[in-house]
């Protein structure tokens, strides 16, 4: 799908979706830009819509009583924020706000409940969807006490990119420092480090990935563990 011509389809689990299916949930989606830095929910706050993010990425952010955060998971063209909606809960402790800036389709809450409760193949979705969040929450937290920073970074890089069309990224320094939980001097170090290693180049905010086998190789196991169990839950096909 061409990114001139922005389309449901760009988020694969609206393209998951069968004819009839999408054919019937389409038309009650509303395209909305997602410029950086916007917060779609806050703590605590009842969530009366989904997104579908397309060409955008958002970060699920915990916030603490001091104003310390740390990304808790991304969600980019592979899902829906928003889980709460149909979870349940309607509420949700984490703040969640624009990582990239693109383009995304938002749902009324309302609405999603009703197609989730004729449990066809949207339910299934975003069931495995939210299995597989789950999954990227749980390593998240594991490799923020088990791993160095660096490899930190080129996780938080790798799942960034496999979200983009592009292997380019717009992010500042403290809004990084922010996903990651850590001052911007250690994200200095961290870009530094794996800049001078030759795999990308940062400046001003632009990160340009040059060598992605070579960061993919600088990174821990916990990538790795994160898009096997997206890609062994969401083929993003048809029959589902």
């Amino acid at each position: 799908m061409a990114q001139s011509e922005p389309h449901p389809r760009q988020n694969h689990l609206l393209a998951a979706l069968p004819a009839a299916d999408a054919e019937r949930i389409f038309p009650q989606l509303e395209y909305v830009p997602m410029p950086l830095g916007h917060v779609l929910y806050e703590s605590g706050i009842q969530m009366r819509h989904v997104y579908f993010p397309a060409t955008s990425i958002v970060s699920l952010l915990y916030v603490m009583e001091d104003g310390a955060s740390a990304e808790i998971a991304i969600v980019g063209n592979e899902g829906i924020v928003g889980v709460s909606l149909f979870m349940g809960g309607e509420t949700t402790p984490s703040r969640a706000v624009v990582q990239s800036a693109g383009h995304a389709y938002r749902w009324a809450g309302q609405a999603l409940k009703n197609e989730f409760y004729l449990a066809g193949p949207m339910q299934r979705l975003l069931l495995r969807y939210t299995q597989s969040l789950m999954t990227q929450m749980a390593q998240t937290a594991v490799c923020n006490r088990h791993h160095t920073l660096d490899q930190q970074f080129c996780r938080w890089l790798l799942l960034s990119l496999d979200r983009l069309s592009s292997n380019e990224l717009v992010m500042t320094q403290e809004l990084i420092a922010n996903m990651l939980g850590v001052r911007r001097e250690g994200v200095t170090e961290a870009a530094g480090n794996v800049q001078r290693a030759g795999l990308i180049t940062y400046q001003r905010g632009h990160i340009s990935v040059i060598d992605r086998p070579g960061l993919e190789a600088r990174t821990c196991e916990c990538y790795a563990v994160v898009k096997k169990e997206l890609d062994r839950l969401l083929p993003y096909s048809d029959g589902l």
